[in-house]
């Protein structure tokens, strides 16, 4: 006689051990991008010699663009195939990566490595979200999310640092990048062996939701919906895009500006890694505080906290105030990613929030490759500091933005009605 399925049941406390094991996937998916943050732009200017700073942007350019569309289509994938086939795939693509950076004889193979990391990035990454705001249903979004971005940025910024110091005492490559071989290994193995699929939660939860879906969407009908149908949506889309956007840009171009104001390699470790440290830990708390204030506030706030980091950064010729400005754009973005995910599921139905979610982190996403390409576009003509302080007005207009239009929902479990948009 068979054994009788475990009881679905939504909730943190009923579904710890599954959300604690995504906790650590997520730990390892934020970690391959980790090994990059540092060392990767450095390889590009010094090991092959790229003078042109939109050419060494290239690879973000690259990773940005396939995250952004392999966002698109995770969320109808996972609601078709499921969320741990889809998890399990973006873990295959990931296990080249390391490989390649390690071995790669041109530029143009770190470009082609990142854009595998895209697909892990936005197929791993986006089941790790997706799964964990299926298992604690619509009480504690906030804080499902905040935990996960918190693994995940936490591991980026230990492993920039990481990286960084590695690189100081033993070269940029092959020794910093073996990080990155550990990492797919240990999330590919955890994924096939461990992770269970959540789409009975989501079904728990649909036969309990007080909005019934009158007839299903179709994609182009959420994707319409999501990018400019709801003000909410549209509001937490273009805010998405813009965080990303300056995160894009500081990922290619602040070690650059680091190095030709006449900082070490082991110091500009030091400020990646402070940076999505302190985005990823103060997530624990910006997610929980968006549950019980509202998202909109932490929204706005972290966007003008972030564009006062970017701006203080370009202003300024010091470690200290490097350090300083570090810090800001890391609490400004842990304000923002949480409650913005947060919001986007407030906004979607369950029966197409998945998707919803995959529209949001294509805008978001899209990102990283406007930003290092217009950066590096930008520093090219006019300068390092030019350029960051454009992206830091860019990312205050987007703050403006969200106060004008977001309407915070009566609670955060209530889905917005038609007379809300």
């Amino acid at each position: 006689m068979s054994a009788a399925a475990p009881a679905v049941a939504l909730g943190l406390k009923a579904n710890w051990k599954q959300f604690s094991l995504l906790v650590l996937i997520n730990a390892f998916v934020g970690g391959m991008v980790g090994i990059e943050r540092t060392v990767v732009p450095l390889i590009g200017a010094e090991e092959f010699g790229v003078a042109s700073t939109t050419l060494v942007t290239s690879f973000i350019v690259s990773f940005g663009v396939v995250k952004a569309c392999a966002n698109l289509v995770s969320g109808q994938l996972a609601d078709t195939w499921g969320r741990k086939r889809v998890l399990i795939l973006g873990w295959l693509f990931g296990l080249p990566v390391p490989f390649i950076i390690i071995s790669a004889p041109s530029w143009g193979w770190i470009v082609a490595a990142n854009a595998l990391l895209g697909i892990n990035q936005g197929f791993a990454w986006s089941m790790t979200v997706i799964m964990k705001v299926d298992l604690v249903g619509p009480k504690s979004r906030g804080l499902a999310v905040g935990l996960n971005e918190f693994a995940g940025y936490l591991a980026v910024g230990v492993t920039a640092f990481l990286t960084g110091y590695l690189a100081s005492r033993y070269g940029l490559r092959p020794v910093p990048i073996y990080l990155g071989v550990g990492y797919a290994i240990l999330g590919a193995t955890l994924s096939i062996l461990l992770v269970r699929d959540t789409r009975e939660h989501v079904r728990l939860e649909l036969a309990n939701h007080p909005k019934k879906q009158a007839s299903p969407l179709s994609f182009r009908e959420i994707f319409m919906l999501t990018s400019f149908g709801d003000r909410n949506l549209f509001a937490a889309s273009q805010a998405g895009l813009v965080n990303n956007l300056n995160d894009g840009m500081s990922w290619g171009l602040f070690p650059l500006f680091f190095v030709a104001n006449g900082l070490g390699i082991e110091r500009i470790g030091i400020l990646k890694a402070v940076y999505p440290a302190v985005w990823g830990i103060f997530q624990v708390a910006t997610g929980p505080l968006s549950d019980r204030w509202g998202r909109k506030g932490l929204i706005v706030a972290g966007m003008w906290v972030q564009a006062a980091g970017l701006l203080t950064t370009a202003m300024t010729r010091d470690f200290g105030w490097w350090l300083l400005a570090s810090l800001l754009l890391g609490l400004g973005t842990a304000m923002v990613y949480p409650s913005l995910i947060a919001a986007v599921s407030d906004a979607s139905h369950p029966s197409w929030r998945a998707r919803s979610l995959s529209v949001y982190r294509f805008w978001r996403d899209l990102g990283y490759a406007i930003g290092a390409l217009s950066a590096g576009l930008i520093a090219d003509f006019f300068g390092f500091a030019a350029a960051i302080a454009a992206i830091a007005t860019l990312t205050f207009l987007s703050g403006a933005i969200v106060a004008v239009a977001m309407r915070e929902p009566r609670s955060a479990a209530v889905v917005p009605t038609s007379a809300d948009r």
